[in-house]
């Protein structure tokens, strides 16, 4: 069974343009990694859990920021590794400079035996959907068109 991540994709319109906020995965892997590699807010959650509660919670873990709906379901996507996305649309709006992240440890330098600490994210930005398409992960660029396609 693949595993399973819940997450939130935030919107506003700034100017007559529709915006979405995105974070940039923290520790050393994604440093020097720019398109491609930007993410919704997300998170794995357990069998059990429900993901609306769980994309909200991991939504405030990685952003500091207390979302409010309401949701509008988007449809699942499938990540290059397996792991499928529930995601939700919310309009709302927030300080990306301001963001707080929860932290992970990871061995590194790898194979060093030193336990660093990372931030989960270590930045997010507010884009305009044409940009977005160039700085999200391939697989959740299909979040992108069914926002802007509307509900169905």
């Amino acid at each position: 069974m693949p595993k399973r991540s819940a997450g939130l994709l935030m919107y506003r319109r700034s100017g007559g343009h529709l915006e979405v906020l995105l974070v940039h995965p923290g520790g050393p892997y994604w440093m020097k990694k720019d398109l491609g590699a930007w993410t919704i807010p997300k998170g794995e959650y357990e069998v059990g859990e429900e993901p609306l509660a769980a994309a909200v919670r991991e939504f405030q873990e990685e952003t500091g920021l207390l979302p409010s709906g309401p949701f509008r379901p988007l449809t699942p996507i499938r990540q290059r590794g397996g792991k499928i996305v529930d995601a939700w649309a919310f309009e709302g709006d927030g300080d990306a400079a301001a963001l707080t992240s929860n932290t992970f440890s990871l061995e590194w330098p790898r194979g060093s035996g030193r336990l660093q600490e990372f931030p989960e994210v270590d930045r997010a930005g507010w884009f305009r959907v044409e940009e977005a398409k160039r700085k999200i992960l391939p697989s959740q660029a299909g979040l992108l068109d069914e926002l802007v396609a509307g509900p169905s």
